[in-house]
């Protein structure tokens, strides 16, 4: 048996290396991981080689969205057992403050987050995790499937922080995989018209594959007036920011009805005029999304049930031995990869 680890070491450096298997301590499980996504925040850092100005020291193993096999249990495992098909919660809190004792884990100042430095991620061949932080697979949910669940706990937490309910207009704007995952879950949730946004059109052809209502090519028409005709100049509901972009975070105040909601799912970076005085004219309610909390189950229950299909947003696949391939296809070519994901087996 090999671990093999796809590590970061600077800028544009990606390298593999080869580990030792660990061994599951009490509370812990040993993975072997089947598939792993390449997320936006690594290739951020393949990119960027730092957390915002600061940069990333020593190598880094990416990666945590995964899902794999239970190879071994350590002392006191209960919930699993060797043979198991799980996906793992990437997310580790201390338990103790009161962010974790109420619930509001993803909010830990102490989160351990894997892949986030100095964290090591699960772009390897094995990995040990605590076993409360894994969850077993449906027969009827694969592999593949269950690497996909993380981000779509980012898209089904910003849905419920939003409220979706049946009835709900509901705009997405950005139709990466945030924003597709995001789109999966209001639909799950009986949104009844759902309005996507984009610069690209083949994203947004995968968005209406999806089941978006509607789809707005933002280089070709203005998306303002096109959400205003297809609300009754009212606005929609919710509007979902996934884009990350000052720019549509700027336009959600306009794109919301009186009373309505925005959330704000993206990571926008630096300073983003809003007009509070139209948002306090308008009551309406701003939302942020850090990553998700209490969510795994749902998911992978809500992908059992054929409510969503999460398999659809997985773009681009490639075998362990092309990582570094994978990566450079997500940065070169961003606007064609909307999920491209490791086959580590």
């Amino acid at each position: 048996m090999k671990n093999r680890a796809l590590y970061m070491n600077g800028k544009l450096n990606l390298a593999f290396k080869e580990l030792d298997i660990p061994k599951p301590q009490h509370g812990e499980v040993l993975l072997k991981i089947g598939y792993c996504g390449v997320c936006g925040s690594d290739v951020h850092f393949y990119e960027s080689g730092c957390i915002g100005t600061t940069p990333i020291k020593g190598d880094l193993i990416l990666g945590h969205e995964a899902a794999g096999t239970v190879e071994a249990v350590g002392e006191g495992v209960t919930n699993v057992k060797v043979g198991d098909r799980v996906v793992l919660e990437p997310g580790i809190g201390c338990g103790h403050c009161e962010y974790c004792k109420s619930g509001r884990y993803n909010l830990c100042p102490d989160m351990q987050f894997i892949s986030c430095p100095p964290y090591q991620g699960a772009m390897r061949n094995y990995i040990t995790h605590p076993a409360h932080l894994v969850y077993p697979l449906p027969e009827n949910v694969s592999t593949l499937e269950g690497a996909l669940i993380e981000p779509l706990c980012v898209g089904m937490h910003a849905a419920n922080l939003g409220g979706v309910k049946l009835g709900d207009t509901v705009v997405i704007l950005g139709a990466g995989c945030i924003g597709l995952t995001t789109l999966a879950a209001c639909k799950a949730m009986s949104a009844s018209k759902i309005i996507v946004t984009d610069l690209f059109q083949n994203r947004l052809d995968k968005a209406l594959e999806m089941g978006a209502d509607y789809a707005i090519n933002g280089r070709e028409e203005d998306t303002l007036a096109r959400v205003m005709e297809l609300t009754g100049g009212m606005g929609a509901h919710i509007v979902f920011e996934t884009a990350g972009n000052r720019v549509t975070a700027a336009q959600t105040e306009s794109l919301t009805r009186r009373g309505g909601t925005i959330v704000i799912v993206g990571n926008v970076m630096g300073d983003t005029p809003m007009n509070f005085y139209k948002i306090a004219h308008k009551e309406l309610v701003i939302k942020t999304v850090h990553r998700y909390r209490n969510v795994f189950p749902l998911a992978i229950q809500a992908i059992s049930d054929g409510k969503i299909d999460i398999e659809k947003i997985a773009s681009d696949c490639f075998d362990f031995d092309n990582g570094i391939a994978a990566f450079e296809k997500s940065l070169c070519e961003k606007q064609a990869v909307v999920k491209a994901i490791l086959k580590m087996e």
